[in-house]
């Protein structure tokens, strides 16, 4: 039997996380019909990890490559993602887990990136006079936020005039503090492109860090865009040909 694939979201108590997660994994489904896609949550919403991972080996699935549907590499797909998958796997005898690679770094995310700036205006034309401010939910983990500066870095060879990295919780700068900055430099035009998957919490806190301070445009979350269904199956692909990774011992 094939793999199947499980996509872990974080989850949210906005219903609008869950119908867009959902949404994305529709996409996924449509571009590979004969691959089995099912979704997991975190927190929040239903069915969590264990929940899905009992269903897919009730129906005889035994191979599962599992797939962080984060864009780093920070606490979640550090530790709660590995943790649930080895408390499946201990009580589910003969299930084997991949464990697929986070979405982020990608090309493919800097080209739904501008896919959302391109939905709210912006043309190629405005690219050498308009500065972005590429907005991420925020994080602890130093390496997290290094990916996101470094991802800034790339999409401003793009041809963006200047592209800087904010946060919407745990790290600075904030949205707004990040979008004055580049007006103070005297950018003709400044916009703000939201670096998360789905509506929540922060992602508004980004929408209204974005207005308050005046930005031009403030482009919509990445959500199920074409290019993220597409990163999904290739994260699914180099997966599903590894060896099973060693999941950590759950302790007594």
């Amino acid at each position: 039997m094939s793999h199947a694939l499980l996509v872990i979201a974080h989850g949210s108590r906005d219903p609008r996380h869950a119908a867009t997660v959902h949404a994305l994994t529709g996409r996924v489904r449509a571009l590979r019909p004969g691959l089995r896609v099912e979704t997991a949550f975190l927190d929040f919403n239903t069915p969590t990890v264990g929940q899905s991972l009992s269903s897919l080996y009730l129906s005889g699935v035994r191979e599962v490559v599992a797939l962080p549907l984060l864009l780093t590499r920070a606490f979640h797909a550090k530790s709660d993602i590995p943790a649930a998958l080895a408390e499946s796997t201990s009580r589910l005898p003969g299930l084997s887990v991949r464990v697929a690679d986070v979405l982020g770094p990608s090309p493919l995310l800097l080209t739904a990136l501008e896919r959302r700036l391109s939905e709210a205006g912006l043309t190629p034309a405005d690219r050498a006079t308009t500065a972005v401010v590429l907005a991420s939910a925020g994080s602890t983990d130093p390496e997290a936020i290094a990916v996101i500066a470094e991802t800034a870095r790339e999409w401003r060879r793009t041809g963006w005039c200047a592209v800087r990295p904010a946060f919407a919780s745990a790290a600075l700068p904030r949205t707004e503090d990040a979008v004055r900055a580049l007006r103070a430099e005297g950018f003709e035009r400044v916009a703000v492109a939201p670096y998360v998957i789905a509506p929540g919490r922060l992602p508004d806190r980004i929408t209204a860090g974005a207005e308050a301070a005046g930005a031009d445009v403030v482009a919509d979350v990445l959500g199920a865009a074409p290019e993220l269904a597409r990163l999904l199956l290739h994260r699914f692909d180099a997966a599903a040909a590894t060896t099973p990774a060693r999941l950590p011992a759950l302790s007594a």
